[in-house]
């Protein structure tokens, strides 16, 4: 039961990391579970702060 927790909150994380890089807005984020939203914002968050690093143009 924990590993498809995981799984789910792991790929919410990747979602929100491949949505920071693409540009899109922290609004567009699809999820409404308290968990999976913050494992999306900060996978957003991480791909900002890579994007101002110059890691990604």
């Amino acid at each position: 039961m924990k590993r498809q927790k995981r799984d789910r909150l792991d790929r919410a994380f990747s979602n929100g990391y491949q949505a920071g890089v693409s540009g899109r807005s922290r609004d567009n984020c699809p999820y409404q579970n308290t968990d999976a939203k913050s494992e999306w914002l900060g996978g957003w968050r991480e791909a900002m702060h890579d994007k101002n690093m110059g890691l990604f143009k």
